[in-house]
């Protein structure tokens, strides 16, 4: 076992490369800095200790402009470099792969819930296959969670009322460590599970041995009809309100001028809270499905609506 394997938990993920480096670069320069400073304190301290003879009343020669540029510019342009390197290695993280196997996170005290796109469900472990980028949709049902996979080097906050996503692309088949790295109540200690990565031959075969029900999105249409919604947005209805064929990913106007994305965060307030985006055109008629709809139900509708076409396909 190599001195970064001891030093660092396992690289298991594309990203975590990235995220070593800066941080073995800044654990470097820090300690040169320190040694620097610290060989300035102790060549200064010996110098001028007492009954030394070093001059003390000689005022010390002016440093020349060239060498004051000279270190302000290292300074900033080190520091510049820092932050390209930091932030560009951030957005990596942010820009999710189009085409990504989504999978939902819900954050509850004290367990995880992962809601596969199949309709299959697991507590506090996640099964997905190496080699393939995989999108989290994170949220909570109770209090402030955060998502944790060292090897990884993966962390997302799971906030309630919000979405948060995160992506990774893992590289090596095996089991591992799930945490909440946020502090969420008497029992934060217990919330933690696994990750499981399999090649794509195992994670076939495992999603074919979950048990057979019906996928998310198929899920999200018997809810978006037991909770009434077909009543007004499905095709022909009598009640004049927003049509949903084709909704997701495009530019929705509101009434008071703006101009949203239709993406999962704005169907997810449309649903609990349809007062706080109003379609242009359109009265403020629809009730809100706080309390009536659980995080489960909200996730399977967004599904559906994800999943329906321009014209108005279903799965």
């Amino acid at each position: 076992m190599s001195w970064q394997q001891r030093l660092l938990p396992w690289e298991a993920s594309d990203g975590a490369a990235r995220t070593d480096a800066i941080f073995i670069f800044l654990l470097i320069f820090s300690i040169l800095i320190i040694l620097l400073v610290l060989s300035l304190i102790v060549g200064l301290s010996v110098r001028y200790r007492r009954g030394s003879p070093a001059p003390r009343k000689k005022l010390p020669e002016a440093i020349s402009r060239e060498w004051e540029i000279g270190w302000t510019s290292a300074t900033f342009f080190i520091a510049l470099f820092m932050f390209w390197w930091a932030g560009a290695t951030e957005l990596h993280f942010w820009r999710i792969p189009k085409g990504a196997l989504e999978i939902h996170v819900i954050g509850k005290q004290w367990m995880w819930k992962i809601q596969h796109p199949s309709g299959a469900s697991e507590i506090d472990t996640l099964h997905a296959p190496a080699g393939v980028p995989v999108k989290l949709v994170i949220t909570s049902r109770d209090v402030i969670h955060s998502f944790y996979i060292p090897a990884f080097r993966l962390k997302r906050d799971a906030v309630p009322g919000r979405y948060n996503e995160a992506w990774f692309q893992a590289t090596r088949p095996g089991q591992y460590a799930l945490y909440c790295s946020e502090f969420c109540g008497l029992d934060h200690s217990a919330m933690h599970g696994q990750v499981v990565i399999l090649s794509a031959a195992d994670y076939a075969a495992w999603a074919n041995a979950q048990p057979q029900g019906d996928s998310l999105a198929a899920q999200g249409r018997e809810k978006f009809v037991a909770l009434g919604c077909a009543g007004c947005h499905a095709t022909g209805s009598q009640v004049r309100a927003p049509k949903l064929e084709g909704l997701y990913g495009q530019p929705v106007p509101l009434s008071d001028g703006r101009v949203v994305t239709a993406d999962e965060g704005y169907l997810r307030d449309s649903i609990l809270l349809p007062r706080k985006d109003i379609v242009a055109s359109y009265d403020p008629v629809m009730p809100s499905y706080q309390g009536a709809a659980t995080e489960e139900d909200i996730n399977a509708l967004i599904a559906y609506l994800k999943s329906i076409g321009p014209a108005g396909s279903s799965p």
